[in-house]
């Protein structure tokens, strides 16, 4: 159907909350019981995960983080299901990957309030889309995204949840893929500039490959080899304190292996100021098959101690979302 601004509405990938409750009442009993939450010996804080991700169920889901020995997960929602150039006319409804939109996050955060905490999305240049992610802001929604729209980084409309993300003291993330998403990555210094109050979370292809001062665009989005320091995200890292990376997804699994001597030295100088999430999508949560706790391991190895690896694991979440344990 047409909305009154005219975008075309499709029926969204993601499960709305009454159809997600419904569907998960009876597997989420079996799931408390049967994947009842282990004692941790040590806590672990994944900012970036996704109900319905790829038709993962909420018990799916529960069970996989605990598996991994997550302690508590953030939730980032996809923006409304609309045919309009920044979700590609329909190719990035669901964050391109079917995750369940604003009210599934918020149902499985209020399902589990120790273990899971809820973001706040909208597709970036819908009208209403402040007023949308203001909406949940206002019941708890702890960060803005996952953004990952066609629009440029410096785009109006990207400015105005800049401004918000600084008015609720919230960090917004941003999916950044040259040409694709959230583009102009060699701009962003300008928005980190202008907006001092606003916490940036630099997530995906771009902001990884951009580790290496070397990186040219033919190399594509998962470059291989050694790393030279200086790169953008370096910079970035080391010249505005409101400039946090996630070391989610196949992008920072990739630039964190692909040269472990540089990563050790990534990893200390940026010690406050990188977080773990998982971003994966399998049903496993441990072991070669889950993305998430290759990260974690990899994290583990690469941390030069422990000190290191608490801070990016659990502490640099729990300080910058002011999570209680």
């Amino acid at each position: 159907m047409k909305s009154s601004k005219g975008e075309q509405r499709v029926s969204s990938r993601g499960l709305h909350r009454r159809e997600f409750l419904g569907a998960s009442v009876a597997a989420l009993a079996w799931g408390a019981t049967a994947h009842a939450q282990p004692p941790a010996a040590e806590p672990v804080i994944d900012i970036h995960q996704h109900t319905n991700y790829r038709g993962r169920t909420a018990p799916e889901l529960l069970a996989h983080q605990r598996t991994m020995g997550v302690t508590q997960t953030i939730l980032l929602p996809a923006g409304s299901p609309v045919l309009r150039p920044s979700t590609h006319e329909g190719k990035s409804i669901g964050l391109a990957a079917g995750a369940g939109g604003n009210e599934t996050v918020l149902a499985m955060a209020k399902e589990y309030p120790k273990e899971f905490f809820f973001g706040a999305n909208e597709v970036t240049d819908l009208p209403g889309a402040r007023d949308e992610i203001e909406k949940y802001l206002k019941l708890g929604a702890v960060i803005i995204g996952e953004q990952k729209f066609g629009v440029a980084c410096d785009s109006p409309e990207s400015k105005i949840l800049y401004s918000l993300a600084g008015e609720y003291r919230v960090p917004i993330l941003l999916h950044f893929q040259d040409a694709k998403y959230n583009f102009g990555y060699s701009q962003l210094f300008t928005m980190l500039q202008a907006y001092p109050k606003t916490v940036f979370i630099g997530h995906a292809q771009t902001t990884w490959a951009n580790i290496d001062k070397n990186y040219t665009l033919d190399q594509g989005l998962y470059p291989k080899g050694p790393v030279a320091s200086g790169g953008l995200t370096d910079r970035y890292l080391a010249d505005y304190p409101n400039y946090y990376v996630d070391a989610s997804a196949g992008s920072g699994l990739n630039a964190l292996r692909r040269d472990p001597d540089f990563t050790r030295g990534f990893l200390e100088r940026h010690q406050d100021k990188i977080l773990y999430g998982s971003d994966c999508n399998d049903r496993f949560g441990k072991g070669t098959a889950c993305q998430g706790s290759e990260t974690l391991a990899t994290i583990r190895e690469l941390a030069s101690n422990t000190s290191i690896e608490r801070k990016i694991l659990f502490e640099n979440a729990q300080r910058l979302f002011r999570l209680a344990r």
